[in-house]
């Protein structure tokens, strides 16, 4: 399933400044029997967002109206846990392209790359000075530069860069799957079978 280019992403911040946030609590686990990619958004940090009545809690991050975008701050360790996909899912699905953490579990940083969702680990010290900046002005902005892999806070103008598997770079870029990125250079795949000896 191909998703949108990633290149530049200029957006406001949804803070969640919580370690050790795990595939769980992003979308816990009675909300796994779907099968397709939709519908998990409603459900994202789903004990954390409602009360057991499904009364809103007013002071969670993403219920609160001052915060907004397409970037989830979290803190260190995010997505440890189970090796769910439907926590990546619920992650594109609620809207956000970026997580930026100190810290990615492995196995969610990997799903996040195969949907689409660009993970930015950054310094420790950088993450404060996001979340810093967004208790300053919760309207504060960062441009995330796939092609240069920096990501800045736009009214410090600091900057970092961040790492990402070359594969997975090229592949957002172009806003492929790996099954897109196969029918991609399918005539590659298919002189090179042609020509290679069994």
């Amino acid at each position: 399933m191909a998703y949108d280019k990633f290149n530049t992403l200029k957006s406001s911040v949804v803070p969640l400044p919580i370690e050790n946030i795990d595939t769980d609590q992003i979308i816990p686990a009675r909300f796994l029997k779907a099968t397709e990619r939709v519908g998990f958004g409603d459900n994202l940090f789903r004990d954390w967002r409602y009360n057991q009545d499904n009364s809103v809690k007013s002071e969670f991050p993403l219920n609160d109206k001052k915060y907004s975008g397409k970037i989830l701050a979290g803190g260190k360790n995010f997505g440890s846990g189970s090796s769910r996909e439907h926590a990546a899912w619920a992650v594109y699905d609620y809207g956000f392209r970026c997580v930026v953490s100190s810290f990615f579990a492995d196995i969610f940083r990997n799903n996040c790359l195969n949907i689409g969702v660009l993970p930015v680990q950054v310094s420790a010290e950088f993450l404060q000075k996001i979340f810093a900046a967004i208790e300053s002005n919760s309207n504060s902005q960062l441009t995330i530069d796939l092609s240069k892999q920096t990501i800045t806070i736009d009214s410090t103008r600091e900057f970092e860069t961040f790492e990402i598997n070359s594969y997975k770079k090229e592949n957002m870029l172009n806003g492929f799957d790996d099954i897109d990125y196969l029918i991609n250079i399918k005539d590659q795949i298919g002189e090179f079978s042609k020509n290679t000896p069994l």
